[in-house]
């Protein structure tokens, strides 16, 4: 089958969902082409397109608390927390820019109260901005712009993918709402699994393992049916 492009929704802290999904990616050999993520999507999906393992991305997510990747911020009127932590990591784990990864990727973020897909340029400070709740965490400075979270206004940026990049068959992980943008998301021809939401607080990931195979179980049970839609003789290892 012709390979397709992941799109990994917001959902609260919802590492474990989104590994899950990847980890069923991996597991079926989906053939994947690009990757575009917004807030804990944006976060796993970037780590995964740089090259690391699902369930190795859930083991560096999952471990720690996260609040204590939050600074306290002075200036709360702008958010409570910041994410300085969260970037310098963040510099650790991803290339520098976009351009330095094997495949396009793309994250959803917000400037001035609109939605924008962000695809070049500095990349771990894009995921970090991608991730900053409104309220919440402080926004991003992101090449001289203040950026926060995408899933504010939409929660997957799938119509923005796709301008990107017309020719794609995108196949969605959408994990039901904890907060963000409310509104439907009109999903077309796109390929979908969906998984509850994280259960996640700043304080606890909650059952990391059992979330985790949730979302593994859904999304197998999902790309059998993809699998079938097109040339099983396509199925290999995802590339790298």
């Amino acid at each position: 089958m012709t390979a397709v492009d992941l799109l990994l929704s917001s959902g609260f802290l919802a590492f474990a969902r989104h590994a899950g999904f990847l980890t069923a990616v991996e597991e079926v050999g989906l053939s994947v082409d690009g990757v575009c993520g917004t807030s804990s999507g944006a976060l796993v999906g970037a780590l995964w397109a740089a090259g690391m393992p699902a369930r190795e991305v859930l083991t560096e997510l999952g471990s720690r608390r996260p609040i204590s990747w939050a600074t306290p911020h002075a200036a709360v009127w702008r958010g409570a927390f910041r994410l300085d932590a969260v970037v310098s990591r963040l510099r650790e784990w991803l290339p520098a820019t976009f351009e330095g990864l094997k495949r396009p990727f793309g994250v959803g973020v917000v400037a001035s109260g609109r939605h924008r897909l962000l695809h070049a340029g500095p990349l771990p400070e894009a995921v970090a901005a991608s991730c900053a709740v409104p309220g919440l965490f402080a926004p991003v400075e992101v090449a001289g712009e203040r950026l926060s979270d995408g899933g504010a206004v939409d929660r997957l940026g799938l119509e923005p993918w796709r301008q990107f990049r017309p020719a794609c068959r995108p196949l969605v992980h959408l994990v039901d709402r904890s907060a963000g943008a409310a509104a439907p998301i009109p999903l077309g021809d796109a390929w979908v699994v969906r998984s509850p939401r994280s259960g996640a607080s700043l304080w606890s990931l909650g059952d990391l393992q059992a979330a985790f195979e949730v979302s593994r179980a859904l999304a197998l049970r999902t790309l059998e049916g993809v699998l079938d839609a097109g040339d099983p003789s396509q199925a290999g290892r995802v590339r790298a």
